[in-house]
């Protein structure tokens, strides 16, 4: 089976192609792939490393706020449209794959003029602008939350999960202590990104004194960007304060609590572990999506939300406190996020995919 996967921007996008494209490779040894991506996005260095063939499209998302300076957008999407033509006929795939970001409109859109099966997978609970677009083309959608299904065709939706979650049930665990925390205590885990984020440190910093004399551990990942500004804080002992993470789902399976931004990554991971959270969604993001994510889980008792603008010292330690100290509370809330985590995702797409190529 010969396959194109398309996925820009984040790793909320990149990290589920990755697991769809491992799985196909699994299903079928003889499986040629190819990843069109943006041409200076994230994904220009990760997945050539991986191993796979990468070509780059440049490509520009719509600018929300000033819709009259979008002429090079529209511009830059018809470009794309005839290179990505040209990347298709040259390479005859089976089947187009979509994950997100705003490079998979114009390459998807090629694929449907070529009349190439093309299924898409959306990650968030409400779809955004390229899927939107794209769903009117699809052959088949799969998506990663059950209340996402209503936004599209009941007859070629699935709900599949996350194929992120089906690659995260076997990884292997990392306990607390390779990180110098006691294996006997609870970890609480704060991470706001891969680069961090400026508001949220600023809370942060405020919020590491409360944790004086607590009977749980506390890790705090910065982000990239924002680590230095911790240099200075004067830490208790069950607090530890590190940039960056490698190996951070590794680690996730070790933990009791996190507190974290409600990504589509982030909620894939929580809920294959059924990983108690308190989710601080993003307000920066596209139709507030992350708190869309999070208020799905929170309905169904898997997660508390706390909002940037709620978030403080005394809300957000009462919180904890409440969750350690209420065993029925903690223990509920676990088990309603792994019902949601489904073990066998990428499985599903999969096999979605192998019924349009049939």
């Amino acid at each position: 089976m010969k396959v194109v996967v398309v996925a820009g921007g984040t790793g909320g996008h990149i990290f589920p192609a990755i697991a769809i494209i491992n799985k196909i490779k699994q299903q079928d040894k003889n499986s040629e792939i190819l990843y069109i991506g943006t041409s200076d996005r994230m994904e220009k260095d990760l997945i050539p490393k991986l191993g796979i063939k990468f070509i780059g499209i440049e490509m520009i998302g719509i600018n929300r706020k000033k819709i009259f300076s979008n002429y090079k957008v529209f511009k830059k999407f018809q470009e794309a449209i005839k290179k990505a033509e040209q990347i298709l006929k040259d390479f005859k795939p089976n089947v187009v794959i979509g994950a997100g970001g705003y490079i998979t409109a114009p390459v998807l859109y090629a694929a449907h003029k070529l009349k190439y099966p093309i299924l898409i997978h959306e990650q968030n609970s409400v779809p955004g602008l390229s899927n939107k677009f794209l769903a009117h083309f699809a052959d088949k959608i799969c998506v990663s939350l059950p209340n996402s299904v209503k936004y599209f065709a009941k007859n070629k939706t699935v709900y599949t999960g996350n194929p992120r979650s089906e690659e995260i049930i076997d990884v292997v665990k990392k306990p607390k202590s390779s990180l110098g925390f006691d294996n006997n205590k609870k970890l609480v885990i704060f991470v706001m990104g891969s680069l961090g984020s400026l508001t949220m440190t600023l809370k942060l910093k405020e919020l590491i004194p409360g944790f004086e004399n607590k009977n749980y551990q506390v890790l705090i990942v910065t982000g990239k960007d924002y680590y230095k500004e911790y240099e200075i804080i004067k830490k208790t002992p069950n607090v530890k304060i590190i940039p960056f993470l490698d190996n951070m789902i590794n680690l996730l399976k070790d933990t009791d609590l996190i507190v974290s931004r409600a990504g589509a990554s982030t909620i894939a991971e929580i809920t294959a572990i059924g990983l108690p959270a308190i989710l601080v969604p993003s307000p920066y993001v596209t139709n507030n999506h992350q708190y869309k994510n999070a208020k799905e889980l929170e309905d169904c008792g898997a997660c508390q939300i706390i909002t940037e603008e709620e978030f403080s010292k005394d809300k957000v330690i009462m919180a904890i406190d409440k969750l350690f100290d209420n065993k029925e509370l903690y223990d509920n809330m676990k088990i309603n996020s792994k019902k949601l985590g489904i073990k066998d995702s990428a499985t599903k797409v999969y096999e979605e995919i192998k019924k349009i190529t049939r």
